[in-house]
């Protein structure tokens, strides 16, 4: 007699069957995918020649992506407008690439797609590929090869553009702002090293940029630029470097606007020395009339500030520097002014104390100031005023592992405006020998003075600096821990201070050397070295 068997049993054998088999064929997993994607065929081929086609299909083994083609792909020379070239967001296996531009005749182009081209599931990088084709009937295939260098940082910050002008009887030096170059190339991230190929023969002018938004225009409030000296003629086989520097920009101030009551905001574009800049109100003023300029602790900006208000409406200034001379309109209005409140900012082993002042300081008296250590010891002091910054210094000697208390008392301090401070006690201690590190430095083979040697921390911030005319000997003490770069500037114009460049006086920034080494400063430990410059 046969039985059978209940439906529902059925189904779970039946489950279980599938469940088992499917565990057998279930991949355990695979090898990581670490193969870039392969290049297959282009239409037209990689290299062509006698080019006259409006569309480019690069073909590859898998899907790829674009990674940041904006940035990675060089087109050289530019085209203009720029080709549009897909996958934009999505995967596809090829690269379709549309021109708008109208080529040149025999003229060899190359699309280097950088390290862009990357496979859709594991962002392998297919790095560097580059189609190269011509409008003539022969590839172009000469090479220039170099590096580039920051004039102020121990390397660049980001890749620099290099850009190839054609030098012929048009040529001129303001190019660079108006015209896109011949040839560009980037420098690679790690090395710095450039190189441009598949260029023609003839004569060049090399340019870096730390181009901002990739017009290949030079914008000089907001990128660096370096060059070459000389014309370069292709072929060569020299190697060259490119120092790219942040050029001082010409005084240029802007609308002055009221501030606050009784203050006037002078903005400015350009480098200058604020206690050169000269602000002369025009016309007739109220009688003890006074006022005072002072700077911006962060900004590019001048205040001006003045005691009486005269009876009108708008005043006209003359703004004059060493390089310019502007006359401008500031509308008045009735607004509540500053008081004065001074505050301070503490001293220490190698820095000064200071009074700083919400409103202009026009007279001290050392009288009412005194400075006293941890056993009550009157310290002896000198003052120094900095009118445009708006700080009293002053100096006196500490010593390590002290304590020290400073009082100004009411009338120390007048303003502008014939305000004086109230009582002010403030007290810091300087830290003991055993907190600092020392370094101790001999370079060798320093074949040209003077030079300034400074030690910066690792965002490029000098942290101390010594200057010599003669010496390679330099002790820095008191230094904190941390790790520390050695620099040497090279002074050619004796003015204790680094000059940059400036491209249309082809005037090179002065030269900055870096000791390779980063050197670890550690509490009560003295470092010794010793280096050569060649």
């Amino acid at each position: 007699m046969k039985k059978r068997i209940p439906g529902f049993i059925t189904v779970i054998i039946l489950v279980l069957i599938t469940v088992n088999c499917a565990k057998k064929g279930m991949p355990e997993g695979g090898p990581i995918d670490e193969e870039p994607p392969k290049f297959l065929r282009a239409n037209p081929e990689n290299y062509t020649t006698n080019f006259d086609e409006d569309e480019i299909r690069i073909f590859f083994d898998e899907y790829i992506k674009l990674d940041k083609p904006q940035q990675q792909i060089i087109i050289s020379p530019p085209m203009d407008p720029k080709p549009s070239i897909k996958p934009l967001g999505t995967a596809r296996k090829d690269i379709k690439i549309k021109i708008f531009d109208t080529l040149e005749e025999n003229t060899t182009y190359t699309i280097n797609f950088g390290k862009s081209i990357i496979d859709n599931n594991e962002s392998n990088p297919y790095d560097y590929f580059k189609y190269v084709f011509s409008t003539g009937s022969y590839i172009d295939s000469l090479t220039i090869n170099g590096s580039v260098k920051d004039a102020v940082l121990k390397s660049p910050s980001k890749p620099i553009t290099v850009l190839l002008y054609e030098v012929d009887s048009t040529f001129k030096d303001s190019v660079v702002y108006q015209k896109t170059p011949r040839y560009v190339t980037y420098s690679q991230d790690s090395t710095f090293n450039f190189s441009l190929e598949n260029l023609k023969a003839g004569t060049y002018r090399m340019i870096g940029l730390m181009d901002s938004n990739d017009n290949y225009l030079y914008n000089p409030k907001k990128e660096k630029i370096g060059f070459i000296d000389q014309d370069i003629t292709v072929p060569t086989d020299s190697n060259y470097v490119i120092t790219v520097f942040k050029e001082k920009l010409n005084f240029e101030p802007k609308r002055p606007k009221l501030l606050k009551g009784h203050q006037l905001l002078f903005g400015y574009e350009g480098s200058v020395d604020p206690d050169s800049v000269k602000i002369n109100l025009i016309g007739s003023k109220p009688e003890g009339f006074k006022y005072r300029i002072t700077k911006d602790i962060a900004k590019d900006s001048l205040y001006y500030w003045f005691n009486k208000r005269p009876e009108r409406d708008s005043l006209i200034f003359e703004i004059t520097s060493p390089t310019t001379r502007d006359t401008m309109v500031a509308r008045l209005a009735k607004l509540d002014r500053d008081s004065l409140r001074v505050s301070t900012e503490n001293g220490s082993l190698l820095k000064d104390f200071k009074f700083v002042a919400t409103t202009p300081i026009l007279e001290y008296s050392e009288e009412k100031i005194s400075v006293m250590d941890k056993d009550s010891v009157v310290i002896p002091f000198t003052t120094e005023f900095h009118p445009i910054k708006n700080e009293l210094i002053l100096k006196f000697e500490k010593t390590p592992a002290n304590n020290y208390q400073v009082a100004a008392f009411p009338g120390a301090i007048t303003d502008l405006f014939e305000q004086t401070n109230d009582t002010i006690y403030q007290t810091f201690n300087t830290k003991a020998l055993a907190d600092f590190g020392t370094i101790l430095l001999n370079i060798r083979n320093i074949k040209e003075f003077p030079v300034i040697v400074q030690l910066t921390n690792t965002k490029g911030e000098v942290l101390a600096e010594q200057y010599s005319e003669d010496s390679g000997n330099f002790t820095f003490r008191y230094l904190n821990p941390g790790q520390v770069l050695v620099r040497i500037i090279f002074d050619r114009n004796s003015n204790k201070m680094w000059d940059t460049g400036d491209y249309l006086r082809k005037r090179q920034p002065e030269v900055i050397r870096y000791y390779s080494d980063t050197l670890e400063v550690r509490a009560n430990w003295d470092i010794n070295e010793s280096f050569s410059l060649d």
